[in-house]
């Protein structure tokens, strides 16, 4: 084999590697971000289930004349505000970068933690949380009355749901926090910039950008 023959030669053995580097570079940037995608769409999807649960009814309470269905944003309030915030930080997983993930797993087994906690909670005794319902519809006040009053409880699935759901919303933070750092990076096309000449010419929407950005326009240092 000639010289020229192997100096044609060479480029063709070293493309090789290079591509399948890319390839799989590739490959990982496409699985991160189908990574990303479906751990927020399972938290959001967490998040609207447990919202949807505080809309049923939990159990019914038999008194000695008549029945009160006991929905979850009375037996369980506190899962209203933990369902949107669960909602809220799904939005940000969106845009946060490695650190904020980590806080942001953080909070996700938090929230997780505390729907289970709730729920078992309620119905561990549910006539605390039904105290003014049976209050207002009987005239009666008074914790000791009230139980009095209630002959039995008939409870639905939706509370054991709402177990169910805080103990997934639990391990889904656990899959945050093992999995976030494959997540590709936040993009950086809504960063703010300011395009300004530090030579140039001043006028009125150079000095605007200055002071929007926290400099003095009249410093000419």
């Amino acid at each position: 084999m000639t010289r020229a023959e192997q100096t044609h030669d060479e480029p063709e053995s070293t493309g090789g590697p290079q591509n399948g580097d890319g390839a799989a570079g590739q490959q990982g940037g496409d699985f991160g971000r189908r990574l990303r995608l479906r751990t927020i769409l399972a938290i959001g999807a967490v998040a609207l289930l447990t919202l949807l649960t505080t809309t049923q009814t939990w159990w019914t309470l038999n008194l000695s004349g008549h029945s009160i269905a006991v929905q979850g944003t009375v037996a369980a309030p506190a899962l209203s505000a933990l369902s949107l915030s669960d909602l809220a930080l799904a939005a940000a997983l969106a845009i946060a970068g490695p650190v904020f993930r980590f806080i942001l797993g953080l909070l996700q087994l938090l929230i997780g933690f505390t729907v289970v906690f709730s729920s078992i909670v309620s119905l561990a005794a549910p006539d605390q949380p039904s105290e003014s319902l049976v209050s207002k519809a009987t005239g009666v006040a008074g914790k000791d009355a009230i139980a009095a009053l209630i002959r039995s409880v008939t409870e639905t699935p939706w509370g054991f749901v709402a177990i169910g759901l805080g103990a997934l919303s639990f391990l889904v933070g656990l899959w945050l926090l093992a999995t976030f750092r494959r997540w590709p990076s936040a993009s950086r096309k809504y960063q703010a910039l300011r395009f300004e000449s530090p030579d140039g010419p001043r006028d009125s929407v150079v000095d605007w950008d200055s002071l929007s950005g926290g400099d003095d326009p009249t410093d000419h240092r």
